[in-house]
């Protein structure tokens, strides 16, 4: 079969950071006001309070200490409580769009490619922000590539099914060379008034080139052993709008269940073992072990999750080289968190050395890229 090989990859990162102080000043903020507002429902019993939240209680919890965003101002102010984007004319090139094709170009520099090199376009991401046309192919459009586009949602999972299906087409002849963005917005899909989870998103958008490996004339290339993809169904990540929406009675009111939610209990203990079963069996389908991956870059949602993971796997507490993080400075981006660490994390890597890419999410999902420095 066709060798694929990961020539490229890009990131487009926001102007704006929100630190961990910034967002707990802002939350406090929204607590006093609504506990003032609801005094007598929440003196009678009837309603709880708002608690505050404190930048070690998100550093404990979570291991972020900032996040990128698209917009800050409306995050942070106490009557808003979340992003305020403009709307855009048809015209005009859409958010999603606008932030992968940023990446996409500083991949297809570092892959040694333009447009013409390109046969399809994925739009891999958890949400994206219209039905149709799809945000894949108007990033097509903009970057001039010829060939064919579509949008997929697998949640957090997004990036590593995109890849199989990339490297699937691509030996299958569909393709020579494929596109992967994935612009995450996940700021205007969380739930900035919930102490629970106000913490934990960041906005960015990742890219990647695949391509032929006879084909591939990057300096750095990483040869795709093997894709693993599972998925199986949970109620414990879960968002609940969609188009149906307005047909439902009160569905358009402010309802909780229409932003990000989850069960992060039963989340953790669920998916720790479901991911660590998933990278070890996917290794030891490929005849290899744990002590011959040099890298994990797994999907990053959680520091615990991800230590338990790396330790669950290697046997043994990674060392830091071993199972990089960048969720300490751009919060869990969805589907883009596993790219960006692979990204910053693997130029360093010698001719030889086995990593896996590993993201996991809603669904459940879950995908696991076996990959090997040429």
């Amino acid at each position: 079969m066709t060798q694929v090989v990961i020539t490229g990859t890009g990131v487009f990162t926001p102007e704006n950071v929100i630190t961990n102080e910034e967002l707990v000043d802002a939350f406090n903020a929204y607590a006093d006001k609504f506990n003032e507002k609801n005094a007598a429902a929440i003196e009678a019993g009837e309603m709880a309070a708002v608690p505050y939240s404190s930048p070690e209680f998100i550093k404990k919890a979570s291991g972020i200490e900032q996040r990128y965003v698209l917009n800050k101002s409306g995050i942070l102010d106490p009557d808003i409580m979340h992003p305020v984007l403009r709307a855009r004319d048809e015209t005009e090139l859409s958010q999603m769009a606008e932030m992968a094709v940023a990446a996409a170009k500083a991949a297809l520099q570092k892959a040694g490619k333009t447009a013409s090199d390109i046969d399809a376009v994925i739009c891999a991401a958890s949400n994206h922000e219209r039905a149709y046309p799809a945000i894949a192919i108007e990033v097509q459009e903009a970057l001039e590539i010829s060939g064919f586009a579509f949008d997929m949602n697998v949640a957090c999972s997004s990036a590593t099914f995109g890849i199989q299906a990339a490297r699937d087409m691509i030996r299958g002849g569909s393709a020579r060379s494929i596109l992967i963005v994935n612009p995450e917005i996940c700021s205007a899909h969380l739930e900035w008034r919930d102490r629970d989870c106000h913490f934990i998103f960041g906005d960015v958008c990742t890219a990647m080139i695949l391509e032929r490996a006879d084909l591939a004339t990057s300096e750095a290339q990483y040869e795709i052993l093997d894709t693993k993809c599972i998925t199986q169904f949970s109620n414990n990540i879960r968002n609940d709008s969609g188009f149906l929406r307005r047909t439902r009675e009160n569905h358009m009111d402010d309802r909780r269940d229409m932003l990000f939610r989850q069960e992060g209990r039963k989340v953790f203990r669920e998916v720790v073992p479901m991911v660590s079963a998933l990278i070890t069996d996917h290794l030891t389908a490929n005849g290899l072990s744990a002590d011959e991956v040099s890298r994990l870059w797994l999907h990053q949602a959680n520091k615990t999750m991800n230590d338990f993971i790396g330790n669950k796997v290697l046997g043994r507490t990674p060392e830091t080289h071993e199972q990089p993080n960048i969720l300490q400075d751009y919060a869990n981006t969805s589907s883009a968190g596993s790219i960006i660490a692979f990204s910053q994390h693997s130029d360093d890597l010698n001719s030889g050395d086995l990593g896996v890419i590993c993201s996991f999410g809603a669904g459940y999902s879950a995908g696991s890229i076996i990959v090997r420095r040429i």
